[in-house]
């Protein structure tokens, strides 16, 4: 059984949860009985919140819900006459097309960092997790131990006193760190005429929040929300039910369990041998396979080989493909939508024009962009980029939930290095932050021979990873410019930064890198300062509208 710290609730709070959880106590339970507008403000408010979903919705959302008449539910029971329902609609028109417009929110709590990028995987699911910039790591759960996943493996071991030793001391640092890191950034960036107190404090505790967070272990736990469809749900648990690691064939079963309570039938098929257990058999296969042809044929490329290093790829950004026709194929996409031409003749007669006529083609189609959210149309998805990216893991968890694009990552090791925040250099803290990291290192060291699966636990969020994003530009144009914004992390503003410089002037394509006009090229002292500033702002207006 895995560790997980139940939290407790009174008689009185346990009547109005099981209206509303199909799970009291356990760490994976799915929303039911709520107004969707209420799921999805619960969710909002769960990634910046330290507390459980189920006590944030007794504290701060069933005060505002009319439960007198929920009385007699019980969401903790399944759903016999739902079942029934679909099971007469499945025969009449088929698994897959029910089981993509009927969706469940769920919450996954108490999950490792490396579990949350499993969870994560699905295109057509939405997420929520935790956030590192708003949610600090110091304190103790309810049980007195920090807050990162003990693998039961691990801690029955010779090993297990000294990864639960090195992970409490990893914590013990960035516990130490943060408020030495807090006074200096109050001096360093004094509160500015106009500004609240909150406001300042709030926006200097998540830049100190930002610059700590690498040394968090990637087994610090989290929570995330998921909403997805049966669909969905079918397919990330086919890929959770044949992976290797315990803690997500763990979490795929209670998963299944919760999910069966709302949509039975959509996942019938997911622990059938001869259905979902042939799937779940295919993907291990093809990967211990793989691994094996790989092993083989190069060995020192493998997790773990003492040789393996940064390879080709020595810089953060490194845009290995894209199409030196690409621009032209935009514009004879563009063409082709509001024509009657074929494509080949569109491409012909873009070929032909003259500048002026293609700058003035491309920029009727881009129109005015008043804001990021204005995004020109599909003939940007015509030509694509491709970038290798080492990035640290911490920066890596926010590059990956774009997931309309193909992003692929390799293991996190210790390997590739590590990252220093400028902000922890300039405020003379480097040793204590480099001393945790290379703890971070041994421990991964120590547990590889044995647990190589578990070691990626001990590896620290400011470890580097490598990963490629693949894109089209509409893509890329949304991922850059959302992601270079002013309020977001150093980390992966630099990330969005380079990309824009490499499809502008490694990859020439000048016109559609203009197109991203709302890439911000500069850099901030307090990211989060003018977004305090307007939830001050907006609060204080709905006060005043509601006195």
């Amino acid at each position: 059984m895995f560790p997980y710290v139940e939290e407790r609730f009174s008689e009185e709070e346990v009547a109005v949860l099981q209206r509303y959880f199909t799970n009291v106590y356990g760490p994976v339970f799915a929303l039911v009985n709520l107004p969707e507008v209420v799921k999805g403000a619960l969710f909002a408010r769960y990634s910046r919140s330290p507390k459980s979903l189920r006590r944030l919705f007794l504290d701060e959302f069933v005060c505002d819900l009319e439960i007198s008449g929920d009385a007699s539910i019980d969401a903790t029971v399944g759903m016999k006459r739902a079942e029934e329902l679909y099971e007469r609609v499945f025969y009449e028109y088929g698994d897959d097309s029910v089981a993509q417009v009927g969706g469940v929110h769920l919450a996954c709590e108490q999950a490792s960092n490396i579990l949350t990028k499993i969870l994560e995987w699905g295109r057509l699911m939405a997420y929520l997790e935790q956030s590192t910039r708003y949610i600090g790591y110091d304190n103790r759960m309810a049980n007195g131990h920090y807050r990162y996943h003990r693998p039961s493996s691990v801690l029955e071991s010779a090993l297990g006193a000294r990864y639960v030793g090195d992970m409490d001391r990893m914590f013990d640092t960035y516990g130490e760190l943060m408020p030495r890191l807090q006074s200096w950034l109050i001096a360093r960036f004094p509160r500015q005429p106009g500004d609240s107190d909150f406001v300042h404090r709030q926006a200097v505790r998540a830049k100190a929040l930002d610059g700590l967070r690498g040394l968090l272990p990637a087994g610090s736990l989290s929570n995330v929300g998921i909403y997805g469809s049966g669909q969905s749900y079918e397919s990330l648990l086919l890929k959770m039910r044949s992976h290797p690691l315990d803690e997500a064939r763990f979490y795929a079963d209670l998963m299944l369990t919760e999910l069966r309570k709302v949509i039975p039938s959509f996942l019938q098929r997911v622990d059938v041998s001869e259905r979902g257990g042939e799937w779940s058999a295919y993907f291990a296969d093809t990967r211990s396979q793989t691994a094996r042809v790989l092993e083989r044929m190069w060995p020192e490329s493998v997790p773990g080989a003492a040789t393996e290093r940064m390879g080709a790829a020595t810089g953060e950004v490194h845009l290995v493909d894209f199409d030196p026709d690409g621009e032209d194929k935009l514009l004879a996409a563009i063409c082709f939508a509001q024509t009657t031409l074929s494509e080949d003749e569109a491409m012909r007669r873009v070929r032909a024009l003259g500048a002026e006529e293609r700058i003035s083609l491309l920029h009727a189609y881009i129109g005015d962009r008043k804001n990021r959210r204005h995004r020109p149309g599909r003939a940007f998805e015509r030509t694509d980029y491709r970038f290798e990216i080492v990035v640290d893991y911490g920066a890596f968890r926010d590059l990956q939930r774009h997931r309309l694009l193909t992003i692929e990552w390799q293991p996190l090791t210790p390997e590739l290095g590590y990252t220093v925040p400028d902000l922890v250099l300039e405020a003379g803290e480097e040793r204590a932050y480099v001393e945790s990291l290379e703890r971070s290192r041994a421990l991964y060291d120590a547990m590889m021979p044995e647990f190589p699966l578990e070691a990626g636990y001990a590896v620290s969020l400011a470890h580097r990873v490598r990963c490629v994003m693949q894109m089209n530009a509409r893509e890329a144009l949304h991922v850059i410019e959302l992601r270079s914004g002013t309020q977001g992390h150093p980390s992966y503003r630099r990330i969005a930064q380079h990309m824009y410089r490499a499809i502008a002037e490694q990859a020439g394509h000048r016109a559609i890198a203009d197109a991203m006009v709302h890439v911000d090229h500069g850099w901030t002292d307090l990211e989060r300062l003018e977004g305090e500033r307007r939830a001050e702002t907006r609060r204080a207006l709905r006060e005043e509208q509601n006195s």
